[in-house]
């Protein structure tokens, strides 16, 4: 028989990751969330992963890695999400930022039931990951967020220009195999209209 559980509040703080606007500084014509912004980074790392592996010479758990992708910014529902400029705007803050990050990976991890917390120490705490998985999982959320400023350029929103620039900019600089893969066989997809993308091919 199972240990009688103890009451936790683990999943009632996840489950208000959708109640986490992204992009709070910029006018948005389509509202993000962090949760439905999880569940894309994991399909994008996940693909980046098995890319690796089918083309590349990789040898990554594609599944382990779409996992880490799922939790990989479940520390903001203490934290809530800082605008990128906010985040960045000096190498102080930063690193700041990142020791408040880890502190609300921990309080989450403190929430899980004793007997799964080294399960979910694995998932949310950066510090368990191997700098491969990493990689690929942040390159998964710049894509995410790349495509994104694709998809408010395409409904006619500007105030998404110089983001997309920095973020192209970013792709670019991790000269990955994966990444470039990616952005050449999926990406381009992103700027047809319905019609174009569900046209069967003759």
């Amino acid at each position: 028989m199972p240990t009688e559980s103890k009451r936790s509040h683990f999943f009632a703080h996840l489950a208000r990751m959708k109640l986490i606007n992204r992009w709070p500084l910029m006018r948005n014509i389509n509202q993000e969330n962090v949760q439905e912004h999880s569940l894309q980074v994991a399909m994008v790392a996940h693909a980046l992963a098995i890319i690796k592996n089918h083309h590349f010479g990789g040898h990554l758990d594609a599944n382990k890695i779409a996992t880490i992708a799922m939790f990989h910014d479940v520390s903001e529902v203490l934290t809530g999400d800082l605008p990128t400029p906010v985040k960045y705007f000096n190498p102080a803050i930063k690193q700041e930022y990142k020791k408040i990050e880890k502190i609300a990976e921990q309080k989450l991890i403190d929430m899980a039931p004793e007997e799964f917390k080294d399960e979910y120490a694995k998932l949310i705490s950066q510090a368990n990951h191997t700098d491969e998985e990493s990689f690929i999982v942040k390159a998964a959320d710049v894509i995410c967020a790349y495509l994104k400023t694709l998809e408010e350029l395409s409904a006619g929103n500007r105030e998404f220009e110089i983001a997309k620039k920095r973020l192209d900019k970013i792709l670019n600089e991790y000269h990955s195999d994966e990444v470039n893969y990616f952005m050449q066989a999926f990406v381009p997809s992103f700027s047809l209209s319905l019609d174009e993308i569900s046209q069967e091919e003759m």
